[in-house]
């Protein structure tokens, strides 16, 4: 089988770059590049496998686990958080759409009390961290297979129940039919127009992953699926297409609806706000046709229906977080391999962020070590088409299981950095901050108009020292480094919510002369 091979220079230079203190011999004005790299954290809120902890908690504890989820964030140096908004056509935040989830207050249709909505939260407490916080959506799922309480009045499935099909022990909308599309539009249109998100994602949920006959639940499966499978039950849509003279292959049909669904999504989002970021998570292994030698498993191409390879081609997303949730050394689903794989797929550059399976690290005989997730950071750092990459899910994290977020905090993550810049949607016309020190321990900022972020080297002699920190900040601590050793100089710069950085501004701690 043809192998990636990753050189192991390569892989140790990614991690000393970004993840320690970068040392140089510079004069002030030659501080390091800014470290760039998507962490993100995906916040899965279906049957509360990360928040909140358990359905029905009291809305204080709702908004502590919140908190806590954000500081630990934070705390690792993650940047963005992936949190899900939609599970099964419903809403965990204030919608005149979709009933609340019974994920938050145990009972679909029900909304909390004392009364708040829990996405401005999450993207106000994310925001003042210096988080991005996307929105997650499930765009077809009407109900999951392990739902508890009786599906609310104003659900699709009882206003428009043609439009909404039994699949095993689940309820899935139809992707053939219009209304399930124009609802799922009309959805992420709201949440893009009324809140301040800085991505809107789905993941690899677009037709259902199929079902063994007879009709059993069954869990997404990791590599096959048997052959001897329950057809989705879109005959009426089906039979009203071929009525109409439509010539398609049944697969082909069912593709060209993803298809449409993800080429609109893509625009109505630009079309509200050019600076939200569209992404998508797929099944981690491409369309048969054009996989690698040695590369076997499940086919989202012929059995989700979904064409990723054609929506990149398409430039229909703005970033491709495949699931690539296996061991690295597995032959027949090689994270090397998958990696350049998908790095050959995007012809637009996208980004290309590979998903890590960092809940498989548990308590059972079959839990992965952490070594496993940081060998695969690695990895992604060392191939020149990744430009992060991302934890499913985040109470791995918040649980540091097995030491793995201690290990991250430690080490790949021990230095800050900045999501990537999205360029091909929109140009910056940032100016440089200005700085003034205005006490021994601190300088005073004032950051343009539109920066979100700021990017702040501090010097130490000859080791230089880097640190982010929201631009609503108007001050800059300087106690905070003392540990290194006395700061002779730092070097700031603001940066827009397209990753946009502005010139630098350089201010000498031992003088008043500053220069931008």
């Amino acid at each position: 089988m043809r192998r990636v091979a990753f050189p192991l220079v390569a892989i140790l230079l990614a991690l000393a770059v970004l993840g320690g203190c970068a040392t140089a011999d510079r004069t002030p004005n030659e501080a390091p590049p800014t470290p760039r790299e998507l962490r993100a954290a995906w916040v899965a809120t279906v049957a509360n496998i990360d928040w909140p902890s358990q359905p029905g908690l009291p809305v204080a504890q709702q908004r502590a686990e919140i908190t806590a989820i954000l500081d630990r964030a934070r705390s690792l140096n993650l940047n963005a958080i992936i949190l899900q908004v939609r599970p099964s056509a419903d809403a965990l935040y204030a919608s005149a759409l979709e009933p609340w989830s019974e994920y938050l207050t145990g009972a679909q249709g029900r909304a909390p009390v004392p009364f708040y909505d829990p996405l401005q939260v999450w993207i106000e407490e994310a925001h003042r961290r210096g988080l991005e916080l996307h929105a997650w959506f499930n765009p077809y799922r009407a109900r999951h297979h392990e739902a508890k309480s009786p599906v609310a009045a104003t659900h699709l499935s009882k206003t428009h129940p043609a439009a909404v099909k039994t699949y095993g022990a689940a309820l899935w909308m139809d992707p053939a039919e219009p209304i399930a599309v124009e609802r799922t539009l009309a959805v992420i249109r709201d949440v893009v127009r009324r809140y301040d998100i800085d991505g809107v994602h789905i993941d690899d949920y677009f037709y259902p992953y199929p079902i063994a006959a007879p009709l059993a639940a069954k869990a997404k499966p990791s590599s096959e699926v048997s052959k001897t499978t329950v057809d989705f039950p879109d005959e009426p849509a089906w039979q009203r297409y071929r009525a109409g003279g439509g010539q398609l292959a049944r697969a082909d049909w069912r593709r060209s609806h993803v298809d449409h669904l993800v080429a609109q999504m893509y625009r109505a989002i630009h079309e509200i706000k050019p600076w939200v970021r569209f992404g998508i998570s797929p099944f981690g292994i491409g369309r048969p046709d054009r996989r690698p030698p040695g590369i076997a498993g499940f086919s989202q191409y012929d059995d989700l229906y979904a064409n990723v390879e054609l929506w990149l081609e398409r430039g229909w997303l703005d970033y491709l977080v495949p699931q690539l949730y296996w061991p690295a050394e597995r032959t027949a689903q090689s994270f090397p391999v998958l990696l350049d794989y998908w790095a050959k797929q995007n012809p637009h550059q996208r980004h290309l962020w590979p998903g890590l399976f960092t809940s498989s690290i548990n308590d059972t005989p079959q839990s992965w070590r952490p070594e496993e997730i940081t060998h695969q950071v690695a990895l992604a750092r060392a191939h020149p088409a990744a430009s992060g990459h991302a934890h499913f899910s985040m109470i791995a994290l918040l649980q540091d299981r097995q030491g793995i977020a201690t290990q991250l905090a430690r080490g790949v993550y021990a230095q800050p950095a900045l999501v990537p810049a999205s360029p091909w949607l929109g140009r910056s016309s940032l100016a440089a901050p200005q700085l003034q020190r205005d006490s021994s321990t601190r300088v005073v900022v004032r950051a343009p108009q539109n920066a979100t972020q700021l990017a702040i080297w501090f010097r130490h002699g000859n080791h230089w020292r880097f640190r982010t920190q929201p631009a609503h900040e108007n001050f800059i601590s300087l106690s905070a480094d003392d540990a290194h050793g006395p700061i002779d100089a730092m070097v700031v710069s603001a940066v827009d919510r397209l990753g946009h950085e502005s010139p630098r501004t350089t201010l000498l701690l031992n003088s008043t002369r500053r220069s931008p």
